[in-house]
């Protein structure tokens, strides 16, 4: 696997511009500079041609190539365009009406850019080691889970009817590259992030090394901030569970773990700052786990949204496309490990509808996304408030969580275990 490459999607669009830093080609031809490929007929058109699929490799060591407008945080409340830097080669392949820029590296040099774009490149060398280890072991089962499901009769990721809207957003819906740039599978911008040394050490120090679990390579997923307690994979995607995915406290006492599934226990969670190793508001330790934009949310360990009750009707109706009606009530009717709701009903005037999983409730109940869905809800005279703890899914490594761990001098073997416990690393290469 150590010299395979990974085919990472970047952009889409009728139209791509790009500019080639240095020699590349496009089969037997050399080309530079500014390039612009469009879509036809089915096809990626350049310079007066239509191909199957169009792949710029570059010619000399030193090449790279600028993409400009890529979107990063879609959907997310940091969305924003910016241009960015790649090496290796560069794919354009036509697929739904339209053009996908498709980056392909060695699989190490991915890593680098990954762990630069995910954390800051000037993180401690022990938080970086374990961010190396846990991308490579979940880009690596990624890649074997879509190998192992390629069938005609997969089961669908949603259950839609007319009470019902419950599903999960996985990431096989990638037919023609393995992963994409962004948070929807791991943050990927190429060299437009500052790689250090460190970076490009712990990668090298960790050569190999992924975390498994009874022979297999764990599907290692991680968020911004747990919010206190980690939350078990089937709150967030399929009805299944794995070991070293599960509910605990992200602390290193022995505190008693309350049971967020229920109500009274999750409105007392959030309502306090109970110990954990991401309840920080360190700038010194933030600053090595956020990116420049990550660093514009400040409230993430907990949080408060408010809306009136037109605000929220016309948001339901708006990110469900369907007319509820005024919104009267949200009604937790399941929640995980860390109190995070996999099932909400929204209980309208005119109908009333059950959501889930946790990422389709946050879409629904912000124009973006909200920071999580572990959140109680509360009636004020004219509106709900919404009170919540954590950022993102909750479900493995808490990387502001592992950040302080790093900065307390726990090693990265040590801070893999405590999110992934039951796991093992061993070193496939």
């Amino acid at each position: 696997m150590s010299t395979e490459c990974v085919r990472v999607g970047i952009l889409s669009g009728a139209e791509i511009a790009f500019c080639l830093h240095g020699r590349y080609k496009v089969g037997e031809k050399e080309t530079e500079g500014m390039q612009k490929v469009a879509y036809d007929a089915g096809k990626p058109c350049w310079g007066g041609q239509c191909y199957e699929s169009l792949l710029f490799v570059p010619a000399s060591e030193d090449a790279f190539f600028e993409l400009y407008e890529v979107t990063i945080g879609v959907q997310f409340h940091w969305q924003r365009n910016e241009n960015q830097l790649f090496t290796g080669s560069l794919q354009l392949i036509a697929e739904d009406g339209k053009l996908t820029a498709v980056n392909i590296l060695p699989v190490e040099d991915y890593l680098v850019s990954v762990i630069s774009s995910e954390m800051s490149a000037h993180a401690s060398l022990q938080l970086l080691k374990a961010h190396a280890v846990i991308s490579r072991s979940w880009l690596i089962s990624q890649i074997r889970k879509k190998e192992e499901k390629l069938c005609a009769s997969c089961p669908s990721s949603w259950t839609v009817t007319a009470d019902e809207r419950v599903g999960w957003y996985g990431h096989d819906d990638h037919l023609h590259f393995d992963v994409c740039a962004d948070d929807h599978c791991q943050r990927y911008q190429g060299i437009t992030r500052a790689s250090t040394p460190v970076v490009r050490q712990a990668v090298e120090e960790t050569a190999g090394e992924v975390l498994l679990h009874d022979g297999a390579i764990c599907d290692a997923r991680f968020s911004k901030c747990c919010g206190g307690m980690l939350e078990k994979f089937s709150t967030c995607w399929e009805d299944v569970d794995y070991p070293y995915l599960q509910g605990k406290r992200d602390w290193h006492g022995q505190d008693a773990v309350p049971d967020l599934r229920q109500e009274a226990a999750a409105r007392a969670w959030v309502g306090s700052r109970p110990d954990a190793f991401c309840n920080t508001a360190d700038g010194a330790v933030l600053r090595q786990v956020l990116n420049s934009y990550d660093q514009e949310t400040v409230d993430f360990f907990r949080w408060q949204v408010a809306y009136t009750q037109r605000e929220l009707s016309e948001l339901v109706c708006s990110r469900l496309d369907m007319d509820l009606g005024m919104v009267r009530e949200l009604q937790p009717l399941r929640r995980g490990t860390s109190g995070r709701i996999s099932l909400l009903r929204i209980v309208g005037e005119a109908r009333t509808l059950d959501i889930g999983k946790e990422l389709e409730i946050r879409r629904v109940l912000s124009p973006t996304h909200l920071y999580s869905s572990a959140f109680v809800v509360d009636r004020t005279g004219d509106g709900f408030v919404l009170s919540g703890g954590g950022w993102g899914h909750g479900v493995g490594l808490c990387q502001i969580g592992a950040a302080v761990m790093g900065h307390l001098g726990y090693r990265y073997d040590e801070i893999l275990l405590h999110y992934y416990p039951g796991a093992h690393i061993g070193t496939i290469y």
